[in-house]
């Protein structure tokens, strides 16, 4: 296997842990109190990149200029992403949640038009409506109207969009520093705010943390430092090697190793509608994040996808 095929490999690899990630947060948050565990979580994935940078040789303080971003920056990629994210999947089940969570490529594409100036096509508005149209196969599976709709998707569905509106920082500050000692900031910074946020909602919290059994904590470490720590360094690092485009391609699998996960651990039930609803999300990403380019290009050139 050449080099591109072992970096498409480990893209695999992340995108797996991803979407079990999804599962397993569910799990966390099902057993302790969400936004405390969430913040703790977030603190160890912070410190363990760190750890690895300093090692790295990679670390330093951030310039003065570098500041305001990087709080901004914890706001919505960590504090407002995750407070979200927990509260909703304490509130919906892990199968939505993660189908949701799929919709990120396509709105960090929306978003770019809008904030970046990026290209709009006829392809990337139809990605666009069929995508949204996914969402509300999932969300209204079994509903009969809007009203019935959970709040566990709606929180979810914001989490998403502010984490894509981070995507858009994150580009911009990245030009000064490195994406990895960017990404360590962020989840320090953020834990700390979402750590002040349960204080607030849930006096309680810190002493639930004690509450849990053996494999919780496995789950709470793996979800810390693979998925969350090493797995956003090594997606960072994979960008930096064959471009952000093709990689954004891989970002179209958690959904599918979400839903299975999500089967076999939790035991919820899959239904058609779910199904369908991901077929038209993964379609909309695909024309709506620009992908399908690098699908025609790959096939044409024979770059093994």
């Amino acid at each position: 296997m050449d080099s591109l095929g072992k970096m498409y490999l480990l893209l695999v690899i992340i995108m797996v842990v991803w979407g079990l990630n999804v599962p397993a947060t569910k799990i966390l948050v099902d057993q302790f109190m969400p936004v405390t565990i969430t913040a703790l979580r977030i603190f160890t994935a912070g410190i363990t990149v760190f750890v690895i940078l300093y090692i790295s040789k990679l670390f330093r303080m951030p310039m003065k200029k570098e500041i305001p971003s990087l709080i901004l920056g914890s706001v919505l990629n960590v504090a407002v992403h995750h407070y979200f994210l927990a509260v909703g999947l304490r509130n919906t089940t892990a199968v939505n949640g993660g189908i949701i969570l799929g919709l990120g490529p396509m709105l960090t594409a929306i978003l770019s038009i809008i904030l970046l100036g990026s290209r709009f096509t006829v392809v990337k508005g139809f990605g666009f409506v069929i995508g949204f149209a996914g969402v509300l196969v999932i969300v209204l599976q079994g509903k009969t109207g809007f009203e019935e709709v959970s709040s566990g998707d709606l929180f979810i569905f914001i989490s998403i969009l502010s984490q894509a509106l981070s995507f858009i920082l994150i580009k911009r500050v990245s030009k000064s520093m490195d994406p990895r000692l960017l990404t360590g900031y962020m989840l320090v910074i953020g834990s700390f705010m979402l750590l002040m946020m349960s204080l607030i909602v849930e006096p309680g919290g810190l002493k639930s943390v004690d509450t849990g059994s053996a494999l919780d904590y496995i789950i709470f470490f793996a979800s810390a430092i693979l998925a969350t720590a090493i797995g956003h360094m090594t997606y960072n690092y994979a960008i930096g090697k064959i471009g952000a485009a093709e990689s954004a391609i891989f970002m179209n699998l958690p959904p599918f190793f979400s839903l299975s996960g999500s089967a076999l651990l939790l035991n919820e039930h899959i239904y058609p509608a779910h199904l369908i609803g991901l077929i038209f999300i993964i379609a909309g990403v695909v024309a709506g994040s620009g992908a399908y380019k690098q699908l025609r290009k790959s096939k044409h050139t024979g770059i093994p996808l």
